[in-house]
């Protein structure tokens, strides 16, 4: 392998350093867990030490190849995020989500843009640039946080935040790219703008629909000798729907998030093994992303930037954010405890730095100042808001401790033999609703092992009486599939169904 060279680097020495800091990433997630520190920080931190200023030396300056990097990994978490959202628990807080994703964002990106017009002394085509990169925010930091000290958020602030950010993501890159092409064609127009807005969105949206169908009608009618090999498979198809939908003018992240949310919210086979896999390539992808924008920044260029960049800092937790929430969520919608808390956890995330690579890679004026300004931005914002949060969140009263959850579901070499694991959601108007165990008629092989019912567990007996919204646990054989869906199916959706 000593043959092949990178930059005066042999593959081996590439393979170490890439595996050692991988480990170290890994291991130092522990402090994450110990003292409530961001783990996105202290994955950029690694990658800073290991970069061009760093012990590491290793130097890395290749911002077309970041941003590709970056935009691979963050589909790959946002299909992640989708695939574990619960519709249920969405459905309610649905109008505040997408208003804080739309209206908020592009309140954000309007308030910043006049900051960095008046006080930052920038062009107003640069503000609008610096606004709608910073647009976007980082829910995964905040819950993150909050599990490190055994807390989470109550009622509906967790889905509503949630929502947020696995939306606006496609909205921050969608404004990035608007005002990028205004500045840099002369041909683009305002109508040319909202045309594109309404095809990434429209696109976005049904190619991820019908993407999340497909998916979820391959795994459940074919046959893979290995399991191990249908979150693979899903994680193709995942990566399929991305890059397909950006082929043809959609919006790829946002079509992810669609085909995450509507498998997620399926009844599939093997889903337990490929939900665990997924979290584990999101994982390798968060890692991945923040150590390539740790060895893509250089120390000693943001220190020059250091009161531009904290006075943004400032402006956009105290005043950009708490605006932007005004704007987006009406009065009624959010109480007092909980808009403070939104107003506090707009945290910055990768999605801001990804985006601050665009203008270097399509060559726009002062583009190293904006990557630089982005940058320290985010490490503030990380630094302060997020170590922050679990005070804030005891202080306001709205964090009680997280529910216990039932023993992981049985991997498939632990199963008996011709048998899967299966989880299934009784429907409104399905045969199962309001009717005991022991009535249902259950194919011979099914066995029911857990019932989770508004946030409580239980263990479904005979004489259970099960109702619309249970989530059941269980194992059964491959044939009696279609039996389940026939009993626990819809008959009269009252809400939209992916299954």
């Amino acid at each position: 392998m000593s043959e092949i060279d990178f930059r005066g680097y042999s593959l081996e020495v590439l393979l170490l350093g890439g595996a050692f800091l991988l480990t170290l990433s890994v291991l130092a997630s522990r402090i994450s867990s110990r003292f409530g520190v961001p783990s996105l920080l202290i994955f950029l931190g690694i990658g800073m030490l290991a970069g061009s200023e760093g012990p590491g030396g290793f130097e890395f300056d290749n911002h077309p190849i970041a941003f590709a990097i970056g935009s691979v990994c963050l589909a790959l978490i946002i299909f992640d995020g989708g695939m574990r959202t619960s519709w249920n628990s969405i459905r309610s807080v649905l109008f505040v989500g997408i208003s804080l994703s739309v209206l908020g964002t592009l309140a954000t990106g309007a308030t910043t843009a006049i900051f960095s017009h008046y006080v930052l002394g920038l062009s107003w085509i640069e503000g609008l640039l610096l606004g709608a990169i910073v647009s976007s925010t980082d829910a995964a930091a905040v819950f993150s946080i909050l599990r490190s000290k055994s807390l989470s958020l109550k009622g509906t602030l967790k889905q509503t935040l949630e929502f947020e950010a696995g939306s606006n993501d496609p909205m921050a890159v969608f404004l990035t790219v608007a005002v990028l092409t205004f500045a840099t064609q002369k041909g683009a127009s305002a109508l040319g703008l909202g045309t594109m807005f309404l095809m990434q969105g429209g696109l976005g949206i049904g190619l991820g629909y019908l993407g999340g169908r497909g998916t979820r009608w391959l795994l459940n009618h074919i046959d893979i000798e290995y399991e191990g090999l249908y979150g693979v498979l899903v994680l193709g198809l995942s990566l399929i729907i991305f890059a397909a939908t950006s082929a043809l003018g959609g919006s790829g992240f946002l079509a992810v998030y669609i085909a995450g949310l509507v498998l997620g919210n399926s009844e599939m086979l093997h889903k337990g093994s490929i939900s665990r896999f997924l979290d584990g390539i999101a994982w390798i992808a968060q890692i991945l992303v923040f150590l390539t924008l740790g060895l893509l920044s250089f120390p000693s260029h943001l220190l020059p930037h250091w009161r531009d960049g904290l006075l943004l800092s400032l402006f956009m937790m105290f005043i950009a954010r708490p605006v932007s929430l005004m704007i987006a969520a009406p009065v009624a919608a959010i109480g007092r405890k909980e808009r403070i808390f939104i107003s506090w956890v707009g945290l910055r995330g990768a999605a801001p730095i990804i985006l601050a690579t665009l203008p270097w890679s399509v060559g726009f004026p002062n583009a190293e100042y904006f990557f630089n300004l982005v940058f320290f931005v985010v490490l503030t914002s990380v630094a302060a808001q997020g170590i922050s949060i679990p005070w804030l969140a005891k202080r306001l009263g709205i964090v009680e401790p997280i529910r216990e959850e039932p023993a992981q579901e049985l991997s498939a070499g632990m199963l008996p033999a011709g048998f899967f694991s299966i989880e299934i959601e009784v429907k409104p108007g399905s045969l199962a609703e309001n009717q005991r165990v022991l009535d249902l008629s259950l194919p011979e092989g099914v066995l029911l092992t857990s019932l989770e019912r508004t946030n409580r567990y239980l263990i479904p007996r005979g004489d259970t009486v099960l109702i619309r919204g249970d989530r059941i646990r269980g194992l059964a054989r491959p044939g009696s599939v279609e039996t389940l869906r026939g009993i626990f199916g819809t008959a009269k959706p009252a809400a939209p169904n992916f299954a």
